[in-house]
């Protein structure tokens, strides 16, 4: 899931550092895909440093929705409606077809619950803002992130972009699939193609906001 679907299952708590941390697992490889943290193993690091705590709840949090996202029978029938609708405008493209359904889902998902106040965006940036830095700090120095400049480069762009407000419009959602198949691919597609995605995104978004809630309400209950 992305950044708005993690944040749903968060969007009552008062921790603002359990907050990043739901966040903080696609954050780090978005500020350097090579970047690859194992909290877990470094528990005995950080077990007395109650903000450094509810950093790992959080990540480790982020990793159970993912685990039950992917498993569910919802992504299994949902990538694969998208992806017949994705498949004749990808003609000469080198994205694997299966990868840019996957992340549209995800992206349609954030943008489904914005259109829809599900959850209040402007409070994920309040968190975001408002979570320890210095903690935060220490939290991926310890799990063997030896230099954070790059990463908190990232986190502070992320956070005076607000970007994710963008996700109100379909068009946003195709630039971003369009620009995160570039981190991959060389010019991944054309902007013609990037126009027609747009018009398939749009097509599916109707049939998917039937259904959105249903995996939210799959998931939460799993998290008690």
């Amino acid at each position: 899931m992305n950044f708005l679907s993690h944040y749903y299952f968060e969007r009552d708590t008062t921790d603002v550092n359990v907050i990043i941390g739901v966040v903080l697992p696609d954050f780090v490889k978005n500020a350097d895909k090579y970047y690859n943290l194992y909290p877990a193993k470094e528990l005995h690091s950080f077990k007395d440093d109650l903000h450094q705590l509810s950093l790992y709840k959080g990540w480790e949090r982020h990793v159970k929705v993912d685990a039950l996202f992917h498993s569910s029978t919802f992504f299994t029938a949902q990538t694969l409606i998208l992806k017949k609708l994705l498949l004749p405008v990808m003609e000469g493209s080198p994205v694997k077809p299966f990868f840019l359904a996957h992340i549209g889902l995800e992206l349609l998902l954030d943008h489904l619950l914005l259109t829809n106040e599900d959850i209040n965006v402007a409070l994920f940036y309040n968190a975001l803002k408002a979570s320890d830095k210095v903690a935060l700090d220490h939290f991926l120095k310890n799990c063997g992130l030896t230099n954070t400049t790059t990463f908190f480069n990232f986190l502070n762009g992320f956070i005076s972009s607000k970007y994710l407000f963008s996700y109100h419009k379909i068009e946003n959602i195709a630039y971003a699939l369009n620009k995160i198949c570039m981190r991959i691919w060389d010019n991944p597609f054309s902007p013609e193609q990037v126009e027609q995605i747009t018009l398939q995104l749009e097509a599916y978004k109707e049939i998917l906001a039937t259904s959105y809630s249903s995996i939210f309400n799959e998931i939460e209950p799993q998290l008690k």
